[in-house]
Parts: C-alpha cells; sequence; structure tokens
C-alpha cells in the first residue's frame, strides 16, 4: 500500500471530526435527553424499536439489549411514541428538563403475532427483519440443530437455503466444507468468510487441528446469519464471493437479573455401516478359484473382520456453564465448557477446554457502548493413523493380528506380509497391518486460540444520529504437536521409528473505525449513512525441523537453503479497505440500500485497488393502503439486489504470487561438484498481473407473511456470475519459468432458486407445532476456460484423474468412458462405446455427471406440548453423482506375488481381472435423504425452588439415511485439495450418536 494504515485512519478520523463540526450548528439550546428500555413479554430486550418524540422528527431506535437514548429532546411535555413491527404501539408521557436525563420506565410491548420486527445481525450492525434488501437468513439458539454438537458449523447444518455444510467424515473435529449457492471458485477457496463477532477469521490451515471452528464453543453462540446475495456482502469486499457468515455470541443484558446454567450431555457413538468387503471364507473361495500358487500359499486361518477390529463404541461428555446479568452498570456474561470426545476409530479422542467473557456496558448517560468479547479455548487431540481405515478395507481376512512365529518379532509380533524372498524384510506393495498401524503409533497434538475484540460506539452528544465506532480485534492460534513411534513399528521401520515435532503459529490482528449518521426526516423518511476503514493482517509462521528416527538421530533434514537444525516460514497477508452504505427507508414502504467498498491485499500488485459496489431496493408492498388492514397478509415485500464482490484467497501456499522470486531446485536435480550434491536456486514461475476473482450477483426476492405471521418465509431467484477465474494450471513449455502456475483464466455461472417455508400448524396455550422446510435449485456451469483441465484423483495406479473442467460444464465434472454390456445387463472388460466412430476407444471420454446436487433440501418440525418437546432436522441432495472408487478397485490380479488384498463385493459382480477405473460403470447416483437430529425432551420447570428450571433430553443423530448409493456414505466430500469432489474412496465414517442430556437454570 502506498500509505501506512494508520495516516490513512487519522485521515478517516479527521473526517469524521469534520462532519461532526459542521453538523455541529444543529445542536439546539434549552433540551434535553431521555433514555429507557423497551422488552417483550419474556423481559428480553427488543432491539431495533422505534422511539419518536410524536409531533417532531426526533428520535432513535433501541439497541441490542433494547435500551435507547434520544438527545436534543426540546424541554417540556411530550408524547413518545414506541412502536415495532409485530408489536402493539405504545405511548409514554414525558416531561423533559433541561441539559438533564429523563430516566422512563421499561416499557413492555405486547406481541400482534409477527417476527417482522425482529433484529437480524448484518454486516457492521443490526436491521429490522422488514427493512432487509437483500437475502439474509439468521438461525437463533432456539433453531439450532440440537444434540452432540461441537463445531458452530453444525447447529445451522440443514438449516438454510443456499448453504450446503458436509462434514469430512466422523473424526472429532472433523473438517466442514461449507458452499454457499454452489461456490465461485475453481482452486481458490469456495469456502465463506466467517466474522465471530466482528472479527473475520483466517481459512487458513492449523497444524493439529482438524477443524479451526471447532475451537469455538458452539454452547456460547446466540445466532448465525447467513449473508447470501451481493446486496448483503459487498461491504466485505474482496473476501465475500463465497457469502459471509455472521457468528454472534451470547451476552448479559442491561438491568437484567442473576441467571445461572449447567448442562452436560452423555452421549454414546457406533458405527452405521461397513465397507461391503469379501468375508474369510469369500476371500479365501476367491483367491483358490482365480489366484496364482504363491497367491493360495500366502493365505491364513484366521477369520478377522478388520474393520471391527479397528472401530469401537466411543463415549463424549459436554459440560458446559454460564453465569450472567448486570453488576449496576455492566451487563455481563461469564461461560466454561468442558468436552470429551472419542472417535469410533481407536485410539482418537479430542478434549476442548473453553472460557468466554463478555462485558458490554452503556456509559457517559448512555452515549457510549463498550462491547468486549474475549474467547480462548484449549484442545489436546489424539490423533489415530487414518491410514487404518483404508487398510482395514484392503487386508487379508484370513490373516491374524499377531502372531508368535518369531520373524514377526521385529515388528512387534503384529503379523505384516513379508518379502517373498525369504529376507524378513516387509513387502514394499503390501498393504499394512490396520491394528499395528493405530496402536505402533501416537499422533498428539496441543492447539490454544483466543479470539477477542474491544469495540467502543459513541454518540457524538451535540449531534443526534451521529456516532463513532472503533473495533480493535484479535485472533490468534498456536498449534503444537509430536509424532512418535517405536522401531519396531511397520510403518516407519526402515527410518527405524520417529520421533518428531511439528508447530504453527497464526496471528490474526484487526482495526476497524467507521462513523455512522442516522436521521428521520418528518415521520415518515428514516436515513442511515455509514463510513469506515478495515485494516487486517495475517501471519502464517511455519517451524521447520528435522525428520527423526525414534533414538532421536536425524533421518533426514528438511530442503532449506541453509540449515542449522531448524527455521521457520513466515507468510504475511495484509487487507486494507474502506467502505460505505446508504440505507434509506420511506414511509416503511420503499427501500434503499447501497453499498460501496474499495479493497487492497498484499497478495496481488499493491499498486491496484478492487472496487466493489452493489445496490438493492425493497417494495414492502404490505404497507400500501390496500393491504394495510389485510388480515390475511402480514407481510409482502419485493427485493431486487445487485453487487460485486471479490476473491483474492489462493491458500496457504501461494501468498505472493505476482512476485518474482528463487526456490530451491528438487534434490534430484542437484548440481554435482566432485562427489557433493547441491541443490540450486532457480527462479519459480509468478504472475505479475494476476488480479482477483469478481462475481457478479443479480437477486430478485419475495418476502411473504400470511395469517398473522402463522406461515412466513422467502422466494429468492439470483444469478452469480465470477470472471478472471484464479486457478493453478499447467502452462505450454518455454511459456513461463515452470510448466505451471497461478493465472486468471476463465469464468463459471451459478444461478438458482431459493425456498424458505415456515408453519405455526398449531399454537396454543399448551400445544404448539412448528414445522420450516427450505430448498435449493443451483445449477453450475464453466462459461468459459481456454483449455480443458484434468482434475479430480483417485485410488489406484499413478496420477489417474476422472473429473475435468471444461467449459459448458459444471466445475469438477466427471470424464469418463462409456461402458458396454452384454445382454444379461453385465460389463465387459475392456469394452467401451466408440462415441468419436474413429475405431478406437482409447481416447474416447465423455463428460458425464456432476458431484454437485441439482438440489438441496432441508426441514424439521418442533412440537411442544405443556413440558414435552419433539424435534427433528432432515436433510436431503438430490442428482448428485459419486464415483465409487471402492469399486472401481475390485478386480482380480492374478499377477500379485506373495500377497493378496481383500476386495469389495463388486469383484464377485463383475468379474474383472484387470484395472477399469475410467469406466462409467462406477458411477452411482448419490441422491439421499438423512434425518440429521431426533431431540425428545422434558422442562421440569421450577422443579427445586422458584425461578429455576431444569430440563432433560435424548438425542439421536445421523438417525437414519435413505439412498441408492452402495458406498459407505452418500455424502461424500473430498478434502485432499479443492480440485476433489464426489470421489469415495476412503472415509472415516459417521457415526450414529445418542445423547442423554440434562440441563439446570437459576
Amino acid at each position: 500500500m502506498k500509505q501506512p494504515y494508520l495516516v490513512k485512519l487519522r485521515f478517516l478520523l479527521l473526517l469524521v471530526l469534520g462532519l461532526t463540526a459542521s453538523l455541529g450548528a444543529w445542536a439546539q439550546a434549552g433540551t434535553g435527553t431521555v433514555s429507557g428500555r423497551v422488552t417483550d413479554a419474556k423481559n428480553e430486550g427488543l432491539p431495533g424499536v422505534t422511539v419518536l418524540v410524536e409531533g417532531t422528527s426526533v428520535g432513535g431506535s433501541t439497541n441490542a439489549d433494547g435500551t435507547y437514548t434520544i438527545s436534543g429532546i426540546p424541554t417540556g411535555g411530550h408524547t413518545l411514541v414506541i412502536s415495532f413491527v409485530g408489536y402493539a404501539t405504545s405511548r409514554v408521557p414525558v416531561t423533559v428538563r433541561a441539559g438533564q436525563t429523563t430516566n422512563v420506565a421499561a416499557q413492555t410491548l405486547a406481541e400482534n403475532a409477527t417476527a417482522l420486527g425482529e433484529a437480524v445481525v448484518i454486516g457492521y450492525g443490526t436491521q429490522r427483519r422488514q427493512d432487509l434488501t437483500g437475502s439474509v437468513e439468521q438461525i437463533d439458539s432456539k433453531q439450532f440443530v440440537k444434540g452432540q454438537v461441537t463445531s458452530p458449523e453444525q447447529l445451522v447444518q440443514g438449516k438454510v437455503a443456499g448453504v450446503q455444510i458436509t462434514t469430512g467424515g466422523g473424526a472429532p473435529g472433523a473438517n466442514s466444507q461449507i458452499l454457499i449457492r454452489g461456490g465461485s471458485s475453481l482452486s481458490a477457496s469456495n469456502q465463506p468468510l466467517i466474522i465471530i463477532d466482528g472479527v473475520p477469521v483466517d481459512n487458513t490451515g492449523l497444524s493439529g487441528a482438524s477443524n479451526v471452528l471447532t475451537l469455538i464453543n458452539p454452547n456460547d453462540i446466540e445466532s448465525i446469519t447467513v449473508l447470501k446475495d451481493a446486496s448483503s456482502t459487498a461491504i466485505y469486499g474482496v473476501r465475500a464471493s463465497n457469502g459471509v457468515i455472521l457468528v454472534t455470541t451470547k451476552r448479559g443484558t442491561q438491568g437484567d437479573t442473576f441467571h445461572a446454567t449447567a448442562s452436560t450431555q452423555q452421549s454414546l457413538s457406533t458405527p452405521v455401516k461397513y465397507v461391503d468387503v469379501l468375508n474369510a471364507s469369500e476371500f479365501k473361495a476367491l483367491v483358490n478359484a482365480k489366484g496364482s500358487a504363491s497367491q493360495k500359499a500366502s493365505l491364513g486361518n484366521a477369520s478377522t473382520d478388520w474393520q471391527r477390529e479397528i472401530y469401537r463404541t466411543a463415549y463424549t461428555a459436554d459440560n458446559n456453564v454460564s453465569i450472567s446479568g448486570a453488576a449496576g452498570i455492566l451487563p455481563y456474561r461469564i461461560s466454561t465448557g468442558y468436552l470429551y470426545q472419542e472417535g469410533i476409530l481407536k485410539r482418537n479422542d479430542l478434549k476442548r477446554y473453553t472460557g468466554a467473557i463478555t462485558l458490554n456496558p452503556v456509559l457517559l448517560n448512555g452515549s457510549l457502548r463498550v462491547n468486549l468479547n474475549l474467547k480462548g479455548s484449549w484442545i489436546d487431540n489424539n490423533f489415530s493413523d487414518q491410514g487404518a481405515v483404508g487398510a482395514a478395507v484392503s487386508y487379508d481376512p484370513t490373516q491374524p493380528i499377531t502372531s508368535s512365529d518369531p520373524k514377526y518379532a521385529p515388528f512387534g509380533g503384529y503379523y505384516q506380509f513379508l518379502d517373498p524372498s525369504g529376507n524378513g524384510n516387509l513387502n514394499s506393495l503390501a498393504t499394512l497391518n490396520p491394528v499395528a498401524l493405530i496402536n505402533q503409533r501416537r499422533d498428539r497434538s496441543t492447539v490454544r486460540r483466543s479470539i477477542g475484540n474491544l469495540q467502543l460506539d459513541y454518540k457524538i452528544p451535540f449531534v443526534p444520529g451521529l456516532s463513532a465506532n472503533l473495533n480493535v480485534g484479535y485472533d490468534i492460534q498456536r498449534g503444537r504437536g509430536t509424532l512418535n513411534a517405536a522401531p519396531n513399528a511397520a510403518a516407519y521401520f526402515n527410518q527405524r521409528g520417529v520421533n518428531n515435532y511439528y508447530a504453527q503459529d497464526l496471528n490474526n490482528t484487526l482495526l476497524e473505525a467507521y462513523g455512522r449518521y442516522e436521521h428521520t426526516f418528518g415521520a415518515n423518511t428514516k436515513l442511515e449513512f455509514l463510513a469506515g476503514y478495515s485494516f487486517q493482517k495475517f501471519q502464517n509462521r511455519n517451524y521447520i525441523v528435522n525428520n527423526y528416527s525414534a533414538d532421536g538421530t536425524v533421518f533426514q533434514q528438511p530442503v532449506a537453503p541453509a540449515y542449522n537444525g531448524s527455521y521457520t516460514t513466515l507468510n504475511t497477508n495484509v487487507l486494507e479497505g474502506y467502505y460505505t452504505r446508504l440505507n434509506l427507508n420511506f414511509s416503511d414502504k420503499y427501500l434503499v440500500t447501497g453499498t460501496f467498498r474499495a479493497d487492497g491485499t498484499s497478495r496481488f500488485n499493491p499498486n491496484h485497488f478492487g472496487y466493489f459496489p452493489s445496490g438493492a431496493i425493497a417494495w414492502r408492498i404490505k404497507g400500501e393502503d390496500f393491504l394495510k388492514d389485510n388480515t390475511a397478509i402480514s407481510d409482502l415485500k419485493l427485493r431486487f439486489g445487485y453487487g460485486k464482490t471479490g476473491q483474492q484467497d489462493l491458500g496457504d501456499s501461494n501468498y505472493y504470487p505476482y512476485l518474482a522470486n528463487l526456490g530451491l531446485s528438487t534434490l534430484t536435480a542437484q548440481y554435482q561438484l566432485g562427489n557433493t550434491f547441491y541443490q540450486t536456486l532457480r527462479p519459480n514461475q509468478y504472475n505479475p498481473n494476476i488480479t482477483w476473482e469478481t462475481t457478479t450477483t443479480y437477486n430478485a426476492g419475495l418476502d411473504y407473511g400470511f395469517f398473522g405471521g402463522r406461515l412466513y418465509g422467502s422466494i429468492d431467484v439470483y444469478k452469480r456470475d465470477t470472471k478472471n477465474l484464479l486457478a493453478f494450471v499447467t502452462i505450454p513449455a518455454l511459456s513461463g519459468l515452470s510448466n505451471a502456475g497461478n493465472f486468471n483464466i476463465g469464468s463459471l455461472t451459478n444461478k438458482g432458486v431459493e425456498a424458505v417455508v415456515n408453519m405455526d400448524v398449531v399454537k396454543g396455550d399448551r400445544l404448539n407445532i412448528t414445522v420450516n422446510a427450505n430448498a435449493t435449485y443451483n445449477h453450475n456451469e464453466i462459461t468459459y476456460l481456454p483449455d480443458v483441465y484434468k482434475v479430480g484423483g483417485i485410488s489406484g495406479g499413478v496420477g489417474n484423474t476422472i473429473q475435468v473442467n471444461k467449459a459448458g460444464y459444471a466445475a469438477q465434472s466427471f470424464y469418463l468412458q462409456q461402458q458396454v454390456y452384454d445382454q444379461n445387463g453385465k460389463p465387459l472388460e475392456g469394452v467401451y462405446v466408440d462415441r468419436n466412430g474413429n475405431g478406437t476407444t482409447a481416447d474416447d471420454f465423455y463428460v458425464y455427471k456432476s458431484p454437485r446436487p441439482s438440489y438441496i433440501l432441508g426441514g424439521g418440525a418442533n412440537i411442544n406440548y405443556g413440558g414435552l418437546n419433539l424435534a427433528f432436522t432432515l436433510r436431503a441432495n438430490l442428482g448428485n453423482y459419486i464415483y465409487n472408487n471402492q469399486r472401481s478397485g475390485a478386480f482380480y490380479d492374478a499377477g500379485s506375488n506373495g500377497f493378496v488384498s481383500n476386495k469389495n463385493r463388486e469383484v464377485l459382480n463383475s468379474g474383472f481381472t484387470s484395472a477399469q477405473y475410467y469406466s462409467d460403470y462406477f458411477m452411482e447416483n448419490g441422491s439421499f435423504l438423512r434425518m440429521q437430529n431426533a431431540t425428545l425432551g422434558y422442562n421440569f420447570g421450577q422443579l427445586i425452588k422458584k425461578g429455576t428450571n431444569l430440563s432433560l433430553s435424548f438425542a439421536v443423530q445421523n438417525v437414519f439415511v435413505i439412498t441408492k448409493y452402495t458406498g459407505l456414505d452418500p455424502e461424500i466430500v473430498n478434502f485432499g485439495t479443492p480440485n476433489t469432489q464426489g470421489i469415495d474412496n476412503t472415509i472415516y465414517p459417521r457415526p450414529r450418536t445418542f445423547t442423554v442430556g440434562l440441563n439446570l437454570g437459576i
């Protein structure tokens, strides 16, 4: 950047002060101030309530806790008009004295059977739901997925239209893929921007942590808001192409009394399904029928179910305690939690300790709002060797786990396939004993994280409606771990065991400042104008150390220009942005929103910025005279939006792709001088013209409500055009310094429809039934690429891929050969359709299906009768296809020597004797319906004493799956690279979990 950020911040603050001074003449002599609080029937503060001095344009709105302060009111008697959509209007007489603050008694508004006035968290503030012009969906704690939830994104799985959340397996703390409206990139990140209490967090992976979001305790979260269209996300500019998720944690409220809650959940998890492989007798029959003499001789006499040997019934305990209230003028919430979670894979567990403190006082007679958020977590992980999952599928079931034969003593007594030569060494081509992989290896990590921020919001005293906001935040992560294995561990036998250390530090610091001006003109027009500055720095430090044997001797040194035992790599990414937003509300009927952001990133050439505008309009038809008194229609609003957002996240290893730099040659390209070999420095590929992807989004929506808000929801139609796609691609020989690099190469489009329906089927004193459903249709298509790029690596062979990025098709579409079948429907080995008509099928591939679902469905119900509660959540994907890599590896090779791997049952169906990896015979429809969770609970109410609350619950997660897919799990995502999805190779299965929970509130 050309100027230091502090200089630019100083300029911004001077600009705000100048605006303040120019507006100072608005201050009136002989005026006073009123303050108070507005609550609902449960004594919870109502945010966004309009408070006006009747007959004037002076007024304001309540804050997040329902409090308000209005300055500049002429002295004398007045009437406050307190109105909120969905609640009955209240009129309160008040007497104002010059230079004094009059405290108004708390006002409780009666509900009017609608949620339109609910405050929704948006970028840099909140808005009433009825005032939204963009596609925004907020899920609060009452709607969260119940049961054993250990990571925040699982709380809203299946709850939000247009959002696909897929967990990458059943390991404790497993990573998740989050796609909003299909994702907009090929090689860059498709993860949304996640903001926790105003602090944007980094998507960078951390050594020792499978999923960095697991470091946040879900019990501390109050609501999760998803911003989907550009009119709502563009204010975040260069990071918002994949949508924005705003996480808001719980806090105390002004004037609240002391509350304490304690909860415990005890869970058991069991495997749901095992990969369908041959048992010992079936396997022995196959080998005896088709095997060579050496293969038959390799068979044992045991009957071992290797999958059941490595899995277990796993136990989880999740305990949390929190206290909240207000100590005088200081609202507070303090919480702590402890989670112990075992994985169903043996010797895999996670321990998490969390703590959080929030303080949010209002000072200076309501002029200064302070929000202090501090969250910390400590996680101890014990990772099992997940290679055991694949090994258990392929290991010979006729072999024992251990053997007393002395030749296995060097391997700790575990049975292993040995070299056929009889030299006592391992057979380098054979699979290793899966139980030994788990028991002879220890991989432990300790991960610490702290997220915090201090936010000051100050109302300029002599200019009503003008405020300045300062937000200083941080997100610090530390990952440390050790990998140990004894010298007799077969996986590290040539290295004589392992004794290694790994470490990584992530530092994320934030400075933001913005000014906001709110004013009501007359009784009908409201204006909000916001302008601000943002600076964020991300630092990623990796510690590079030797690869040691178990006895501490150096087995291999890392590749480095100069190495003296250890060194670190430090990569820094800086983001700087300027943003502004204007909201206009005319008569609560006509709404206008405009935003603009200018962003710069250190990843690209610093001599240019990206500019990201957006605009939206909405017509609240319900506010018109012809519908105002209609009792059947409680809400009807049309929305139209347009905007641009950006993308600059190329991953952890691509920090400065525009800079020319040097790198060391590989070990196979060293230069010999005498008897010594030296690595040489060579220029790396770089692209001085690389820039961000840009996504232009068009959105049209309809919000509706009927029968007093008993039936409400929304429908959205969208189109997202992404240009200058960032991709790591191969380039022609002699056209660059390498054979591949990062380039802007093409464009793609996502377009679709979203629908949300919520219905209060029964609403009574004792019986209440609510039903919710959401549906998304999304069509993804690459509209331009200069070439065809193969992606989607599979297991089997070397460098085999079965997906392609090609113009005219969905990203990562499958690229296969069309199988030919006999008259009985059995596949003919090696026979494919000659689609080109050139007499050969060797190069005759075609684009088949997409791993992306065409339809994503979600829904559920909540039934309450007295203290009894029943709730469940359903999810479904339709139209997604899966390449079953387990089946494609099921062929019998009689040429292997000294061992035979177990086979998927497919080997009995196809009879293949050689690999047919590119056959579309192995493609399957992955559509499914999953019951995500079902919860039955009972609230005993004030069982102990007055003011207490006791509830008991029983929950089941992953209740059932309905699908035609024959593999382990139809909801497959491969997390190896951004370009692999829908390939079922080997996954850590998701368990079925049974949970008993107890909650006590005081």
